[in-house]
């Protein structure tokens, strides 16, 4: 359980990654693709999608640097990387679902890389425990306090 609870901490790192990922390549095609006679980065529910991103990455990436803070510390971590490895891997499947919905239909053909992050991040949510047991790890925390 030692070892799942420290490596855990770099399922979330990078589920980070792959959540920038997906909103880097999202930015760029919402600057690139027009409709209507605009870019649709213009479109508020574009902007919109792409702030919720952000807002998660930066959730996630700032979960992850604690989680890693304690477990460098010799802390009790065990909760704490497992709400960092559930979050990140769950930001990180949204951002990319996100992602293919601002690349349309593009968002389904290999010459966009956003199907192949959806497909690659589903594992995060799976390896190194469940999300489902993470939650169970963190539920037990919360009963033990």
């Amino acid at each position: 359980m030692q070892t799942l609870n420290k490596t855990r901490i770099p399922v979330a790192a990078g589920s980070v990654g792959v959540a920038r990922r997906a909103l880097d390549e999202a930015r760029k095609y919402a600057l690139e693709r027009e409709a209507f006679g605009q870019k649709i980065a213009g479109f508020q529910a574009i902007q919109f999608k792409l702030a919720d991103m952000m807002i998660g990455i930066e959730t996630a990436r700032m979960y992850t640097y604690y989680a890693a803070w304690l477990a460098d510390q010799g802390l009790p971590h065990a909760h704490a990387s497992a709400i960092a490895k559930a979050y990140a891997s769950e930001i990180a499947f949204e951002a990319a679902n996100q992602a293919i919905q601002i690349h349309g239909g593009y968002g389904y053909v290999r010459e966009f890389p956003v199907e192949k992050l959806l497909r690659d991040v589903k594992l995060n949510q799976i390896y190194e425990g469940t999300n489902e047991i993470q939650r169970l790890i963190i539920a037990r925390h919360i009963l033990a306090e």
